[in-house]
This record gives structure tokens, sequence and C-alpha cells, in this order.
């Protein structure tokens, strides 16, 4: 049997862009390690849970590793809290949070990422300091950073369970069922949190988090940390805004369970790390997430340990959420320069089955995620190429894989491994 290698470009897909003469940022790049690869591929599109919808990546995640998002998924907060070693029973309310800039008089959002030059040390004094200071009527609260602006909130009420059936403070992301989906040109201030239902659970829950987001707004504003910031010429980290809740974690078999299979994982932030946790996959850390070439190593070594290997790669997402076009173009040729290189020729194609594809597209000119399928392309002996030249949306769109949803990706690829 062949082993599985599943890379996942964050955010890769795009759409074209006039600056790069109509091009994606990835049909744009100079990428000659994965050209080659498109050469000897199959290649497609992917929905990454349906056409039509603009995933998160949490929810895209698990459903491009097999998992239907309407039967299992609970919510981004409790992923996000379990990838960061907060636990979660059930009836808490668990959310992702981000330290954003609001102007003081008007709560009005000024930048969803405080600048996104919040360093890890500042977000968690920060955190301590809303941990040490905020108190909630009924209920207790961990407050953790995670990466930079990121950060996870877990309310528990000290009688009785909370429901996660609340609306966002987040305003630029909307409630869709369980999962969330982004908002093009949102409301520019925070929003309050309103039940969905008119449960007490519902009722209570809106009501502790918009207690806790007040209350930490207080602490944030007052901060020496922010104050030092603005004194620096830095936006201040002064509002924590919440979205994706769930009340529970997702109770889903194990990839090993589903596939006879035993996965590594190779993930960056706590949202993969979790779903990848939660899936059986055994962590395999990386030291330093800028380093490609030690993700490359990291790769190999795993490739020898474990059946199947997921690496998820944020690089391009960044950029494309700040609207930089040229910033994503360079992300992906990084990867191609200093992942792809110091990859390939230790492949065995007669041994592995590679996947290259990514969990949601965000293209620049939206600065958000979009409903458009990402691209696919399937690499192993056996398989007749479709014989086109490069990877790319374009390219992919004319493969022979066609277009699929995220759920029909890995049984294809144990099949192919199994054949």
């Amino acid at each position: 049997m062949k082993k599985i290698l599943y890379i996942v470009l964050d955010g890769l897909g795009g759409r074209p862009e006039p600056s790069l003469n109509g091009k994606t940022t990835l049909e744009a790049a100079h990428t000659p390690n994965m050209d080659s690869l498109a050469k000897k591929a199959k290649l497609g599109l992917m929905d990454p849970i349906a056409p039509g919808i603009a995933p998160e990546s949490d929810a895209a995640v698990l459903s491009i590793l097999g998992y239907d998002v309407d039967k299992y998924y609970t919510g981004r907060g409790p992923l996000e809290a379990y990838g960061a070693d907060i636990e979660v029973r059930d009836g808490d309310l668990a959310w992702r949070a981000n330290f954003a800039t609001v102007d003081e008089n008007t709560l009005k959002i000024l930048d969803r990422r405080a600048g996104r030059n919040l360093s890890t040390e500042e977000a968690k004094a920060l955190a301590e300091e809303v941990n040490q200071k905020v108190k909630l009527d009924g209920a207790e609260f961990i407050f953790k950073a995670t990466v930079g602006h990121r950060g996870v909130l877990v309310i528990r009420k000290k009688n009785g369970k909370l429901s996660a059936n609340v609306e966002n403070i987040d305003p630029g992301y909307k409630k869709h069922g369980p999962y969330s989906i982004a908002i093009t040109n949102p409301p520019t201030e925070v929003q309050e949190c309103i039940p969905l239902d008119d449960s007490i659970e519902a009722k209570e829950s809106a009501r502790l988090t918009n207690e806790f987001v007040k209350k930490s707004f207080e602490v944030l504003k007052n901060s020496e940390i922010n104050k030092k910031r603005i004194s620096e010429g830095k936006k201040p980290a002064n509002i924590i805004l919440l979205r994706d809740a769930g009340d529970s974690l997702p109770k889903i078999p194990t990839l090993n369970e589903l596939y006879n299979l035993s996965f590594g994982s190779i993930v960056e932030m706590p949202v993969e790390r979790g779903i990848a946790l939660l899936t059986g996959m055994k962590e395999v850390p990386i030291e330093d997430s800028s380093n490609y070439r030690l993700w490359a190593e990291k790769t190999l070594y795993a490739l020898e340990k474990y059946d199947g290997v997921y690496a998820h790669l944020k690089g391009p997402d960044i950029p494309g959420h700040d609207g930089l076009v040229n910033a994503k173009k360079e992300s992906i040729e990084k990867i191609d320069a200093e992942y792809f290189t110091n990859l390939l020729p230790y492949l065995d194609f007669s041994k592995v089955v590679v996947v290259v594809t990514a969990d949601h597209s965000t293209p620049c000119s939206l600065k958000a995620h979009s409903e458009d399928p990402v691209p696919l392309m399937i690499v192993t002996d056996g398989i007749t190429p479709d014989g086109l030249d490069y990877f790319g949306e374009s390219s992919c769109a004319k493969g022979s894989l066609g277009r699929i949803k995220g759920t029909e990706l890995m049984p294809l690829l144990v099949k192919l491994a199994r054949s």
C-alpha cells in the first residue's frame, strides 16, 4: 500500500487580479516545482464544503478530511480551545477570539487584527490582565492568547449549561447553521451578541458574552501595554472580537477508525491542531513555522513514521486577508522554492500518493474567504496525467478530476493508496 501526503496551502485559491494581467496570484507566481508536479498529475477543482459556501478554515478542514460538517461540526470555538489545550465540557461556551482595535467612543472597528503586529508576549500579558480583572456574574471563564492577535474564550456557567445558538460579536462573520460564513462588506461596528432562539441557555450565553466583551474592553483600553503601543505609533488591542461559538466538542471517529491508517500532522495554528488531534493524528511539532526547509524535513520524517501525513501551511492566507496581491504571490513562490524544492527530490511516487490543494480561497480583492472552488492536484504512479502544464485555477478547471466536494477527496486518496 502507498502512503498519503496531504498538503494544504491555506487560502491558496484566488480570483483574477487586474495588476497581474488577469491572472490569479497562484497563476502569476513562479512555481516550477508545483508546475512540474502538475505535469504528472490529475487536476481538478474542489468545493471545500459545497458550491456557494465561503467556508471558514475549521469547517473546511473537517470537510476536506472527509467529515460531513452538517453531521459533526459544533463550532470553531471548541476546536480552537482543544488545540490550545483548554478543556471544553458539554455546555461550556467556547469562542474564537481576535484582539482588534476600535474607536473608544463609537466602537467602530478600525483594525480587525490590531495592526497584525501584536506580539505573542503582548497578547499573553493582555490576556493575563483580562483573566485577573474581569469577573462574570454566575460564570467562570478562561481567556487564552494563542498566536499573534488570536485567542480563545471558554465560558462555564456555575449552575447549568450554555448554548452556542447565539450570533457573533465579530461583524465579519454571520452564523449559518452550525458554522459561520464570511461577510462581504460587513458592518463596521462591534455587534451585540443576541440569542438565536428563546431558550434560557441561549439568552444566558448572550448575556455573559456581552458582559465579557464590555468588561474586557474597559480593562484593555486602560492597559499600560496598550498605552505603550499608542506611544509607539501602534494600534491598541482594545477590544476582543468573538465568533463561531460552540458548546461541545464534536464526537467524530478518528481517521484510523475510518480507514485503518495512522496519520501524522504538521500544522501551525490552534484550530488545525485541534482538528488533527480530534481526528487521531499524531502531532509532529514544527519549531519554526516560517522555515519551509524545516517543514520539508519534518514532512519526510513523518512519511517514514506514519501511513499518511497532513501538512497545513498557513502562508498565502494572511496576505489574502490583507489584500496584498504581490505579498500573496511571493508567499506562494516562497513555499514552492523552499518547501517543494526540499521535498520533491525525496519522494518516490510508486510509494506515495501526493495531493496539493487548499482549504478555501482567499482572494485579495475580497480580503476574505470566498465561495470559489480551490485548485487540486493528485500525483502518484499508475494514474494517467492530464497533460496540463501548470498548477493554477484555469488549468485545474480543465482537469479530469472535474469539480468535487471536499468530503469526496479523502476516500479517493485512500482508494488510490490501496490500488
